[in-house]
């Protein structure tokens, strides 16, 4: 076919006759052709030029600019309607040939295509997040104290080991979301899965690598006069060392989950419709939230298992040196994570007809007085490494993207402090054992996280916010829960325990420091290293059984726990008979249980109902070619920020309201008693201090956006909140993977 004598070189056209725009199809034409491909007369193809369709005057070839409405090929010639009016703001994107079948390679069976689609994607990145979650924010969270207790850990230390999560992140987002961004996203979300799962096998791994756990119950020690001094061993000191292990798994877990919160919301954002995007984003996100309740949930009842499997222990959960099996969980998660990889690695880099989406989609990102935000929309832009400084400069010129990462890192501290800490809270406030605590906590984070996460993008669907708008909900959520927060102000007073938080005779301790000898138990020669606490019949705790001064044991068959009788600490004048005491704490009958309870739940509730709406208005404020990098950036702040010193900082005020410490030979273990009062004051003031932060942050943002013109685009998706363009109105019906 001879050389076209006419084209137009601004917009890449290149026809050898006028072509009719307007019947066109927004996804190819019958032949399944791309978009982005023009037929000529004898069936050859010529790529469009990436970009916006030129508007205004027809070009010089005769063929006027593309119209919105079609249902027909977009290359049939029609003379009869050369003078179709044209229509701006169009975008239309060359496919290039690129393959966008589901498969490895070149192996790309046909059973798996019903699964490449939108549903399919979000299925398998739904599961990939549940996984990340009940690990990272459930497995790990639970199993803290039992950590804690079996390698000697104080709280500041495995506050580090939460930490860690936060910190890798933090190394990875820049490199990831930038070059991911631009790359080929399943692939890069396929590897990090599979990271993610070598992380949760690493981490069980000391389990297998240390000896059996020794615990001294208060079988082996004995009753008042049973007592033995045991020589100090110097393998307790060096269990610590473990921790840079878990860091470890925590690093390759934070490696791993780097890609799925960045890349994986793009991805989804890319191909669906803008208006169904909040919904697929929550519905991901509920997953992400249900995915630690359920690690509360099977974490606890793991925790209700003996650490060492096969072997006997004479001791019940309630004792507070048990030790559940903490690593079961972690090799579950890592084995399912390395499996739900090899589905993810098998996407393309976009989906089949995604294209129709980016044809639709109109910008709402802030504008910049001096213009620089237009720099973005190249096609070109951020391809190369060059174009980072200035990808980091435009963010940082947008003071909106600014303080909604601020308003996130002050969120981020307190999920992640009371995320790790929230079961331990439970635990000191209603005296709950390890995995009640965990259970507990389960209960509240399933209704109250899953349910507010999923409301916040409903509703940002089901009212068509805009950014504005959306900002305004994040700072209703926020105030909400400010208000709530309140609830601190209450407390459950601690279970009276001699020696500890009164005097065997009732009386408060002169000057608060610990006495646990007294005339009942002086003889007994009790070693104050063997914690085993009890509850007598007059309700008071001991540190043990032999500081409760009593002589002999037997079983209760009703419930299984060691009964200890001959008490001569316990106050025989309250019951008739010999003092008795039975293993376990003493169980607290706070009067403010319920309400402490609902108000915890309706914190949990608003500050999760803002987390959707606050990643909504951060995709929507910057340009279409910066959200990947835009989440990276915004994630370092946050952890940076937030996630890092979180857990630390929960950690260091929790110790701060310790009462009893573990001695071990000298040196000091893990926290066994805290005041409640201090734990509830410290966890007000930090929960004041960074809700006021999130309330200024969200205020300053939504009064400094500056959205575009009013003016949008016929053609755009957004041209009308509910999406109502003539690209709509006059497409053909469309596949089901559109719907929701």
């Amino acid at each position: 076919m001879a050389m076209p004598q006419n084209s137009t070189r601004e917009n890449g056209f290149c026809f050898a006759q006028p072509l009719d725009f307007s019947h066109l199809s927004p996804h190819g034409d019958e032949a399944g052709r791309p978009l982005g491909t023009a037929r000529e007369g004898n069936g050859c193809s010529t790529p469009l030029s990436n970009g916006l369709a030129s508007s205004g005057a027809p070009s010089p070839s005769g063929a006027p600019s593309p119209s919105g409405s079609s249902a027909e090929p977009l290359c049939t010639p029609s003379p009869a309607q050369d003078q179709t009016p044209p229509e701006e703001g169009i975008k239309y994107v060359s496919a290039d040939g690129e393959e966008l079948a589901c498969g490895w390679g070149t192996f790309t069976p046909g059973c798996l295509q019903p699964c490449n689609t939108s549903k399919g994607v979000l299925f398998f990145l739904c599961v990939a997040s549940f996984l990340q979650g009940m690990t990272v924010n459930g497995f790990i969270n639970t199993v803290i104290t039992s950590i804690e207790r079996r390698f000697d850990l104080r709280s500041y230390q495995s506050g580090l080991i939460a930490s860690s999560y936060d910190i890798a992140a933090c190394v990875c987002l820049t490199f990831v979301s930038y070059f991911g961004g631009n790359g080929h996203k399943p692939r890069w979300l396929g590897w990090g899965v599979l990271l993610m799962g070598l992380g949760s096998l690493l981490f069980a791994l000391p389990h297998f690598t240390t000896g059996p756990y020794e615990a001294r119950s208060a079988a082996q020690v004995g009753v008042c006069g049973g007592n033995q001094s045991l020589p100090c061993s110097q393998a307790a000191s060096s269990l610590s060392g473990y921790r840079f292990v878990f860091m470890l798994g925590q690093f390759l877990h934070g490696m791993g989950a780097t890609p799925l919160y960045t890349l994986g919301v793009t991805y989804l954002d890319e191909n669906v419709k803008t208006n169904y995007s909040p919904v697929y984003i929550a519905v991901f996100y509920t997953a992400a939230i249900l995915g630690p309740a359920a690690g509360y949930l099977v974490g606890g009842m793991f925790l209700n298992i003996y650490t060492e499997i096969g072997r006997e222990t004479d001791m019940a959960p309630e004792n507070a040196l048990w030790v559940g099996a903490w690593w079961i969980g972690f090799l579950g998660a890592g084995a399912a994570s390395l499996l739900i990889s090899i589905p993810i690695l098998g996407y393309p880099q976009r989906l089949p007809g995604s294209q129709r989406y980016i044809v639709m989609r109109v910008s709402e990102a802030h504008q910049l007085k001096d213009g620089s935000h237009k720099k973005a929309l190249d096609p070109d832009f951020g391809k190369t490494v060059k174009d980072l400084p200035r990808s980091v400069l435009l963010l940082l010129k947008n003071p909106t993207f600014i303080f909604l990462c601020l308003a996130g890192a002050t969120e981020a501290t307190l999920i992640a402090g009371m995320s790790t800490f929230g079961p331990k809270f439970l635990e000191s406030q209603f005296s709950l054992s390890a995995s009640e605590a965990a259970t507990f906590f389960g209960y509240l984070v399933v209704p109250a996280g899953g349910g507010g996460t999923f409301l916040g993008g409903f509703l940002v669907n089901k009212f068509k916010l805009r950014c504005s708008g959306i900002i305004k909900l994040c700072l209703l959520c926020t105030v909400s829960s400010l208000l709530a927060i309140f609830v601190f102000f209450i407390h459950c007073p601690n279970m009276p325990m001699a020696g500890v938080t009164q005097m065997y005779d009732g009386s408060a301790l002169p000057g608060g420091h610990l006495n646990l000898t007294a005339a009942c138990n002086a003889q007994c020669g009790c070693l104050q290293d063997t914690y085993s606490p009890v509850c007598g019949t007059d309700g008071i705790m001991y540190y043990s059984p032999c500081h409760a001064g009593c002589k002999s044991v037997s079983v209760n068959l009703r419930n299984g726990k060691k009964v200890y009788q001959e008490c001569s600490c316990v106050d025989k004048a309250l019951l008739p008979g010999s003092g008795k005491a039975e293993a376990g704490k003493c169980t607290s009958s706070c009067a403010k249980k319920p309400l402490l309870l609902c108000f915890i739940f309706v914190v949990i509730l608003f500050t999760f109902l803002s987390s959707i709406p606050a990643l909504t208005a951060t995709l929507r404020c910057v340009s279409d070619r910066q959200r990947s990098f835009a989440l990276g950036i915004q994630w370092i702040v946050v952890r940076t920020l937030g996630g890092i010193p979180g857990p630390i900082a929960f950690g260091s005020m929790i110790d701060q309201s310790c009462l009893l410490w573990q001695d071990q030979c000298g040196e000091q273990g893990s926290c066994y008693v805290y005041q409640n009062s201090a734990m509830s004051r410290y966890t007000l003031v930090a929960g004041l201090v960074y809700k006021v932060l999130g309330t200024t942050f969200f205020i300053v943002a939504c009064l400094l956006y500056k959205p575009p013109p009013p003016e949008s685009p016929p053609g755009s998706l957004d041209a009308s909140e509910n999406g109502t363009s003539d690209l709509q109105e006059h497409k053909p019906s469309l596949p089901a993977e559109e719907d929701i």
